[in-house]
């Protein structure tokens, strides 16, 4: 029996070629359209979702209850909020994510905002715009020996722990299911930490305050849930040192608004990077921009349109596609308690 490929994503020529050159499969292509994970996607013809058995896109099409084949969903995002609320677990429908193609540019940007923010590069480049000679110790700080705090410990949080100890820093975890080797997630070959052997303490639910009072960084590197959102509010954020930054690659809403404006107002913490937001885009008269201890970057953190991210997206699909008509295990798959936002 043929499976029905319904992709609304942008091409990978060469991924592409490696899907039609397999057996049992047909391809259907819908236009590129503009969406992202916050975004509704726009409705389909009945007629081709119908046809359906698996669709390959960022946010699934409005009218989605239409696909009454469908199987398996891949997604091209690592968060999976846009597939709460289609009853997937109740319609036996599968779900990927793409877990691991952003592991490397977030990774890196979590990096470089720490050595921004430790040695204060904002204050350093207005200085060069106003053409002021200051050689303050602030600007001379060392992250070498530091204590940097994920709050989870998935591909992102993986990658970020093996780029930080080679830098001499301490890692700590905070992860409700502890750290341990995974396995059927997708990682670039020579990243991450597959067996969970990086970091240098884990610290369990419960355990939260003890986790934050530690900390010179933390870093959010879990996904937006219902069970999540507003997860880092005021005592944990009172809990910090004063001395700490906290960085949000992950989504906004995970951080309370008002509890991080605060913090910020009050000095709870030292500073923040944000590169993912409240409002999008964020608004010009919003506090954040006016706060000099902040780093916001416009959600561009995984990189969505470096060449790598189409090429291991894609690589993602195709390898699933295989696994698919093998019978085999698929790589990312969404457990049901995941998909309905435990």
């Amino acid at each position: 029996m043929t499976t029905r490929i319904l992709i609304d994503m942008p091409v990978h020529e060469q991924r592409l070629q490696e899907l039609q050159s397999l057996d049992g499969i047909q391809i259907d292509l819908l236009p590129p359209q503009e969406v992202s994970p916050q975004t509704r996607a726009a409705d389909v013809a009945p007629d081709i979702l119908s046809a359906a058995d698996v669709l390959f896109c960022t946010t699934p099409p409005g009218n989605c209850a239409a696909m009454r084949r469908l199987r398996w969903i891949q997604i091209a995002s690592a968060g999976y909020s846009q597939l709460f609320g289609l009853n997937l677990v109740e319609r036996s429908i599968r779900a990927t994510n793409a877990r691991g193609c952003f592991d490397v540019p977030i990774a890196e940007w979590n990096l470089a905002m720490m050595v921004n923010l430790a040695r204060d590069l904002r204050r350093m480049i207005r200085n060069q715009d106003a053409q002021v000679w200051d050689r303050d110790a602030r600007f001379q700080s060392e992250i070498r020996g530091l204590t940097v705090g994920l709050w989870g410990y998935g591909g992102i949080g993986r990658e970020t722990a093996r780029l930080l100890r080679a830098m001499g820093m301490r890692i700590h975890v905070l992860s409700r299911n502890g750290v341990g080797r995974v396995d059927n997630v997708y990682c670039v070959p020579g990243t991450g930490d597959p067996d969970g052997v990086l970091p240098h303490r884990v610290f369990l639910k419960g355990q939260e305050l003890e986790f934050f009072s530690s900390l010179d960084f933390l870093i959010l590197a879990m996904p937006l849930t219902p069970a999540s959102e507003g997860i880092v509010g005021e005592r944990e954020l009172r809990a910090l040192p004063s001395s700490a930054f906290v960085l949000n690659p992950s989504r906004g809403p995970l951080i309370q608004e008002s509890a991080l404006l605060q913090a910020l107002r009050e000095g709870w913490i030292a500073g923040a990077a944000i590169d993912t937001h409240y409002q999008y885009p964020l608004p010009p008269e919003h506090p954040l921009w006016r706060f000099p201890n902040v780093i916001l970057t416009p959600h561009i953190s995984g990189s969505g349109l470096s060449p790598h991210f189409l090429n291991r997206c894609w690589d993602i699909f195709t390898q699933n596609v295989r696994r698919l008509l093998a019978g085999q295990p698929l790589l990312n798959e969404l457990t049901a308690a995941q998909l309905s936002g435990a």
